[in-house]
């Protein structure tokens, strides 16, 4: 079974401030703004208990494939990767899943995508924020190289099993 925690009210304000167009800082500088790139739905496999470490109790979830799609990007996730899950003394969940996906037209991109919460356990419908970092071949896709990036996960159940669907936005 997927374990995701969320909260972190900090974070979550800082990634809704970004969709305030008028929103403006005590200076009167305007707060940033955000466009959508893609979004993607991750189908995951069984949990591995990996058990007590160091760092607290880890676990990893295979990412077993999936699809995406935004303005101008589309395609399939790879199957191979992994989300690794820490549930640490604090209480606090850590995720970074590790991964490749496909465009359409054969370009692969690899994905890190992090994440740090703080409360309760996440169930189908609740949301965690992410920060990923893409790595694109030069070329079509390169603009995924640079600038910051946020994402929304979303538990899911497809077909009764688990997934994840992933929207991410670039900050402007």
């Amino acid at each position: 079974m997927l374990r995701l925690k969320i909260g972190i009210a900090g974070l979550i304000t800082a990634f809704g401030m970004m969709f305030c167009a008028d929103a403006s800082a005590a200076d009167g500088s305007a707060a940033p703004t955000s466009e959508f790139i893609f979004e993607e739905t991750v189908l995951l496999g069984p949990s591995v208990p990996v058990g007590k470490t160091p760092f607290g109790d880890r676990n990893i979830v295979p990412i077993i494939g999936g699809t995406f799609a935004g303005p101008g990007i589309k395609g399939t996730i790879l199957p191979g990767g992994w989300d690794w899950q820490l549930t640490t003394a604090g209480g606090c969940f850590r995720l970074q899943a590790d991964y490749m996906i496909r465009t359409d037209d054969g370009a692969v991109i690899n994905v890190v995508n992090k994440g740090t919460s703080c409360g309760e356990l996440a169930k189908p419908g609740e949301r965690m924020i992410t920060v990923p970092v893409f790595e694109a071949p030069v070329g079509r896709y390169a603009w995924l190289n640079s600038g910051a990036y946020l994402g929304t996960l979303d538990v899911l159940q497809l077909e009764g099993k688990p997934a994840v669907k992933i929207r991410f936005f670039k900050a402007r």
